[in-house]
C-alpha cells in the first residue's frame, strides 16, 4: 500500500496546479487522473482566449494545460492515468483511496485529499425536454469533442439551446465547419454567456439569439427531425400555444454546468447550495479538516486562470496540513454572509487563525445589475466598498479583502450587500 501526503483527484487544470503546488511546497503528492492524457477539458478547447492572466498572452487549450504538464514532468509527482476512484474511507492516518487501475485494485493512504474533479454538462433530461431518444441531441461539450477530437461533424443544420459559453463557441464552431446553426435559444430573458463570446461567436457571425425561448420537444426516431420552439415565461417553462417546429438534424444544449461532487458528499462535506461545491475557507479546506476542493468543482468559473489559481492555492494549503503535525483541525471560523442580490460567493468561510494579508472573494450577482455598489461589513463598518457600472450573472468578479483576524474574532460574522443603485454624481467616469 502506497503512503502519500497529499493525493489530487483530477487531472485538468486545476489538478494540475494543485499537484505542483503540493510537492513544490515539499509533500508527497500522487495525482489520479481517470483519462488516458492530462489536461481535463483543455483538450478539446482549440479555440484561443486562454491563459491572458496567468501568462499575459492568449493560448488554446491545449498550449494553456501543455505548459502545466511540461511543469508537472519537472517535479516527483506521481501520475497515475486511467485510473478510477471507486471509494475513500477515513483512517486513522488519513484518508484510504481504493482504486481501480490497469493492472487491477490498487490502494493508498494519503494525508490530506484535494477534489479537483470539475464538472459536467446537464442533459436533455435535466433540461426538461420532452419526446423520443434521436440520435443528434448532443450537449455543447459532447459536440465539440466529436468535431475537435474526433474530426466527425456531428449536424449540418442544428439548433443550439442555452447561451453558455460552450453553446456559443460551439455555434462559431459549427459555421466554421459548414454547418448551418439556426439559432441560439435562451429560456432565461438575458444571455448567460460572456459578453466577449455572443460578440465574437454570434455577432460576427451574424448567428440570431432569441431570448425568453426554449426547446419543448423534440421529433424523430433513429435520428433527430425536427425540435419544438416555444416563448419561455419567468420561470422559464413553455407557455402554450406559442409553439413552432423547426426542422433540424442536430439539438446542441448548453444549459449549465454541475460540479461533480459525489466523491465529497461519501466523505460527507457540506455542499453550498447556490455553487453545487463545497462549503470552503479561504484556503480552499472543506469543514471536513484535510479535505481541499478547486476548480470547477468548487465553483463554477468563467476563466480557467482563476481555476489554476485556486488549484495552487488548494496544493499550497494540504502541503501544509499534511506536513505540520500542529496544524489545528478545530478552526476559528468566521462566515461571509450576503444578500439575496449576489447569486454566490467563495469562500463561503474565513479561517481566522491563518488569514492572510489579503483574501480573495469571487462573486456572482443573481441578475443583471446596473450601476451598483458592493459593500462589505464588519460590526457595522465598511471593511471594503467598490462600484461598478455593471453587474451580470455570467461574469464572475473578483475582489481582494485586507482584513484582521483580531476584529473578526470579536465579531465571527462578514455581511455583504449589493446595493442597486447611488447618486450619479458619485461614480467615478472611468471604466472599471
Amino acid at each position: 500500500m502506497t503512503e502519500v501526503d497529499v493525493a489530487v483527484i483530477g487531472g485538468g487544470p486545476a489538478g494540475l496546479a494543485a499537484a505542483i503546488a503540493a510537492e513544490q511546497a515539499g509533500a508527497k503528492t500522487v495525482l489520479i487522473e481517470r483519462e488516458p492524457r492530462l489536461g481535463g477539458i483543455l483538450k478539446q478547447c482549440i479555440h484561443d482566449g486562454f491563459g491572458l492572466i496567468r501568462f499575459g498572452e492568449k493560448l488554446s487549450g491545449p498550449e494553456y494545460s501543455y505548459r502545466y504538464i511540461e511543469e508537472i514532468k519537472k517535479t516527483a509527482v506521481q501520475v497515475y492515468l486511467q485510473s478510477f476512484v471507486l471509494r475513500i474511507n477515513s483512517c486513522p492516518n488519513g484518508f484510504e483511496l481504493v482504486l481501480s487501475k490497469s493492472g487491477g485494485i490498487d490502494r493508498l493512504i494519503a494525508k490530506a485529499l484535494i477534489l479537483s474533479t470539475g464538472c459536467r454538462e446537464r442533459t436533455a433530461r435535466q433540461a426538461g425536454i420532452y419526446g423520443t431518444r434521436p440520435a443528434g441531441v448532443l450537449t455543447a461539450g459532447t459536440a465539440q469533442y466529436y468535431t475537435n477530437i474526433l474530426g466527425q461533424l456531428p449536424c449540418r443544420r442544428c439548433v443550439i439551446l442555452g447561451s453558455g459559453d460552450i453553446g456559443l463557441i460551439m455555434a462559431r464552431r459549427l459555421t466554421l465547419e459548414r454547418a448551418d446553426v439556426l439559432g441560439v435559444y435562451e429560456a432565461k430573458p438575458t444571455p448567460s454567456g460572456l459578453s466577449r463570446n455572443i460578440a465574437q461567436c454570434l455577432d460576427d457571425f451574424d448567428i440570431p439569439l432569441y431570448t425568453s425561448r426554449t426547446v419543448s420537444r423534440v421529433f424523430g426516431h433513429d435520428r433527430l427531425e425536427a425540435v419544438e420552439i416555444a416563448a419561455a415565461d419567468e420561470a422559464m417553462q413553455p407557455i402554450p400555444g406559442t409553439e413552432e417546429r423547426i426542422e433540424c438534424d442536430g439539438l446542441i444544449l448548453s444549459v449549465g454546468l454541475i460540479p461533480e461532487n459525489e466523491l465529497a458528499e461519501t466523505l460527507g462535506v457540506p455542499v453550498h447550495p447556490a455553487t453545487k461545491g463545497p462549503v470552503c475557507d479561504q484556503h480552499c479546506m472543506t469543514e471536513i479538516p484535510g479535505v481541499f476542493s478547486c476548480g470547477n468543482a468548487l465553483l463554477v468559473n468563467d476563466l480557467v486562470d482563476y481555476v489554476s489559481e485556486s488549484g495552487e492555492e488548494a496544493g499550497k494549503s494540504a502541503a501544509r496540513f499534511a506536513l505540520d503535525s500542529n496544524f489545528i483541525t478545530q478552526r476559528n471560523i468566521a462566515f461571509l454572509e450576503t444578500d439575496d442580490n449576489f447569486l454566490c460567493t467563495s469562500p463561503q468561510l474565513l479561517d481566522l487563525d491563518r488569514l492572510q494579508t489579503e483574501t480573495t472573494v469571487f462573486f456572482r450577482s443573481r441578475e443583471e445589475q446596473g450601476k451598483t455598489t458592493i459593500r462589505f461589513i464588519l460590526n457595522g463598518k465598511d471593511i471594503f466598498t467598490k462600484r461598478y457600472n455593471q453587474l451580470r450573472p455570467p461574469e464572475m468578479e473578483r475582489i481582494s479583502l485586507r482584513l484582521s483576524g483580531a476584529e473578526l474574532k470579536n465579531g465571527g460574522r462578514i455581511n455583504a450587500v449589493m446595493e442597486n443603485s447611488f447618486p450619479e454624481e458619485t461614480f467615478p467616469k472611468e471604466k472599471r
